[in-house]
């Protein structure tokens, strides 16, 4: 029924909430899970000129080298525990990027947790996820973390 689940997250343990579900999911239907981790770029800080760039640019570039990080050491997890996966780091709007994701890689169901980071810069996962079930036409399944 399912070969390929997307599940978008955002680095934090609530977000990491769907996983469970997802590679339960996974091993029942031999489907691989295709991890999501969307960066929001950080404001550009008050500067001039070049420096000013080069520091957004070293900002961004440990934002990804962090994320790929981050989705290797899961995907290194699942795998040992015989879940296939496939990841991608993307630097645009969350929800655009799920429901593109999900439509990009032909996904048969995304998980997503209801909740994940929040505080100043970030968007509050919920509001993410509501985003995603008004828009997406892929099935959607939400998890809400117990907290």
């Amino acid at each position: 029924m399912y070969k390929k689940i997307l599940v978008p997250l955002d680095g934090s343990k609530l977000a990491e909430t769907a996983l469970p579900h997802a590679e339960s999911l996974a091993a029942q239907y031999g489907a691989t899970l295709f991890l999501l981790s969307v960066i929001t770029p950080p404001a550009i800080t008050a500067g001039r000129g070049v420096e000013a760039f080069k520091l957004f640019e070293n900002e961004m570039d440990t934002l990804l080298q962090d994320a790929e990080q981050y989705l290797k050491q899961l995907s290194d997890n699942l795998n040992e525990r015989q879940v296939r996966t496939e990841s991608a780091v993307k630097f645009e709007p969350v929800v655009k990027s799920i429901i593109e994701t999900a439509t990009d890689t032909a996904v048969d169901l995304v998980i997503i947790a209801s909740h994940g980071r929040s505080g100043l810069g970030r968007v509050f996962f919920g509001s993410v996820a509501a985003g995603v079930l008004n828009r997406i036409e892929t099935p959607l399944m939400v998890i809400r973390p117990a907290v």
